[in-house]
């Protein structure tokens, strides 16, 4: 009997002041300019010979790319997060599957209202959301085709909005305003998948929007955070809001290593009556470029 299994995990995800990897946090102490950079792989690789337990061959690799850089001058601040990740993986005879995949940018602007450091802030966001490459629904067995739902740019989100923060701490934020959203689609065969009228590439929406970020420190060397935003269309019920979750706990096991749990919930029922989650259960070591 031969066994062999190798199993290889790398991921450099330093843990910076901004938790939510979907947020920036900008201190009231900040005083210029203060940037970080995230970069990391994630690798796995299994194979097996004559296992009584089963197994099928596998490998699997992720990057990932987090760049923070946030201004602080008198009562104005700046905020700009590029959040990047992407991942694929190789099962024997199931051919090479996706299994990350992301491409954020945000841009957020905070102006203070009254004193210098109030807790209430004036504040402008424009974020892009989208993904790298194709999406497929995969068929359940060889009989079925793979279906193509998501590719470049299809669908890509763009948003705008203005209104009025409550940013009592680094620890909690929350955010009321007026938006503008729009709804891109590359490939117009893909735009009825997401609420487009055949042919159409192109929604522009207004409504309203909430936001709240909240992060707090569980136990030593452990993390909690959460981000939430939603969008509810003046032209859609209450109903059909929009809505994006996400949250990580992270663990630091030393000074080198970390593991990390991230779960995010969409709900859009333009492309689903039904919740969309994502799990990502990572560990690894820390590594950060400035």
């Amino acid at each position: 009997m031969k066994i062999t299994a190798f199993t290889l995990l790398l991921l450099f995800s330093f843990v910076p002041n901004v938790f939510a990897q979907d947020s920036v946090s900008i201190p009231d102490t900040l005083s210029g300019w203060h940037n970080s950079w995230e970069i990391g792989i994630n690798g796995s690789q299994a194979s097996y010979s004559n296992w009584s337990q089963g197994g099928v061959n596998n490998i699997a690799a992720t990057g990932s790319s987090v760049y923070t850089a946030i201004y602080r001058e008198g009562r104005f601040s700046y905020g700009f997060l590029a959040n990047f990740r992407y991942g694929k993986t190789k099962i024997e005879n199931e051919g090479t599957r996706k299994i990350d995949d992301r491409l954020l940018i945000l841009n957020k602007f905070l102006y203070d209202l009254g004193q210098e450091g109030s807790d209430f802030k004036a504040y402008g966001k424009v974020r892009i959301r989208t993904q790298f490459d194709d999406g497929f629904n995969y068929g359940a067995d060889d009989t079925e085709e793979d279906e193509l739902i998501s590719k470049f740019l299809a669908p890509a989100y763009f948003t705008e909005d203005i209104g009025i923060a409550y940013i009592p701490s680094q620890h909690f934020s929350f955010e009321a305003g007026l938006g503008l959203q729009q709804t891109y689609i590359s490939d117009e065969s893909l735009s009825e998948i997401y609420g487009l009228d055949a042919g159409d590439q192109f929604r522009s929406e207004a409504g309203l929007t909430l936001a709240s970020d909240f992060n707090a420190a569980l136990a030593e060397n452990l993390s909690f955070s959460t981000n939430i935003n939603t969008f509810t269309s003046f032209n859609k019920s209450l109903s059909s809001t929009d809505i994006i979750i996400s949250n990580a706990i992270i663990g630091k096991i030393n000074s080198f290593m970390n593991a990390s749990l991230n779960l995010d919930f969409i709900y859009d029922d333009d492309f689903s009556d039904e919740i969309q989650v994502a799990q990502v259960l990572s560990l690894g070591v820390s590594f950060t470029l400035r």
